[in-house]
């Protein structure tokens, strides 16, 4: 069967739009259904450091049905899949099939052009994130010659086709249960940010948690069932934890970290362990996130191996940087 190609008459039919805020409620039923969307992307969650960024979000329309979102923030002439979000990316109904995602995005990059914007940078969403396959930025990407700017790799366990902890993840887990460690999920973070996660990252990195205090307890009350702190306790102290940001087929784990007995302790083996064979083990995915350093670069060799103890292995994440006066590469794909 022979497909018209994308011409710019086709596009005409189609509108973009800039998120405004009396548009929330249709963002968020959106993306609620989408196929490749989670509550990263809901307003909610993304307005917690409206200050930060100026917001670009956009909204593709045909005639008054919403086909798809891009969640951004524009920096001069430039427009960033949003820089305040772990991935992003074109955000899209489940039933749009690839010549109408092309067409989406054309009309993107011709609203860019036209608000004098030069490039446009993706930072893709996971392929264990979506609900369906959902390459299709991929290729488009590829079609209108971008440039891959970064790769990270993500420490991912199938937990329906785990391979066996290694042997040093389960000493370290016998070790805990020897101490008598336990694990409690808590509602309040304070004693994980204070006492463990903004010490270490303060001694190890002289950085602070990409979330303050203040605003994962703001998330947490938005987001209950998604954002869940776990912390393990040794004579009734904390020693370790992890805050997990929990969607439809993925647990990951945003935050992680010990004080300096977790390898006398075995305090984040046994933790780990626990989630992984008691809370998560009906979840499709378990996302132990990056272990790269240098803009993916390099990779951290020690904490890859201790994720990859668990039966972790690679999941890649790319970052794109899209030329807007390319958009006309998308005229003629079908044939």
């Amino acid at each position: 069967m022979t497909l018209t190609s994308i011409t710019l008459k086709q596009t005409a039919i189609y509108r973009v739009e800039t998120y405004i805020k009396s548009r929330k409620q249709l963002w968020n039923t959106f993306v609620s259904k989408a196929k490749n969307a989670t509550f990263l992307f809901h307003r909610d969650f993304m307005d917690y450091h409206q200050d930060r960024f100026e917001d670009f979000s956009l909204m593709v329309f045909e005639a008054d049905k919403l086909l798809a979102v891009l969640p951004a923030n524009r920096v001069d002439d430039v427009v960033f899949s949003h820089q305040g979000l772990t991935y992003g990316g074109l955000v899209f109904k489940s039933d749009l099939k690839l010549n109408k995602v092309t067409v989406c995005l054309k009309a993107i990059l011709e609203y860019l052009k036209s608000n004098d914007i030069k490039t446009l940078h993706i930072k893709e969403l996971p392929s264990i994130y979506c609900k369906l396959p959902n390459d299709e930025l991929n290729y488009l990407a590829f079609k209108l010659q971008a440039q891959l700017t970064r790769r990270d790799t993500l420490s991912v366990v199938d937990m329906l086709h785990r391979p066996k902890f290694s042997k040093d993840r389960v000493d370290g887990y016998k070790r805990g249960k020897k101490q008598g460690l336990q694990v409690k999920e808590e509602n309040n973070f304070e004693e994980f940010w204070n006492q463990i996660l903004i010490p270490n990252l303060s001694e190890k990195h002289d950085a602070l948690p990409v979330h303050s205090l203040e605003e994962i307890m703001l998330l947490k009350t938005r987001f209950p069932k998604n954002i869940r702190q776990f912390n393990v306790y040794y004579q009734g102290k904390i020693v370790a934890g992890t805050t997990i940001f929990e969607t439809n087929q993925v647990a990951h784990s945003q935050y992680i970290s010990g004080n300096s007995d977790k390898n006398q302790l075995g305090s984040l083996d046994f933790l780990h362990m626990h989630l992984l064979e008691e809370v998560f083990a009906s979840k499709r995915y378990f996302d132990f996130g990056i272990s790269n350093e240098n803009q993916g670069q390099n990779i951290n060799q020690g904490l890859q191996y201790w994720k990859e103890g668990f039966g972790a292995r690679t999941v890649t994440q790319d970052f794109y940087s899209i030329p807007v006066e390319n958009l006309s590469n998308l005229d003629a794909i079908f044939i």
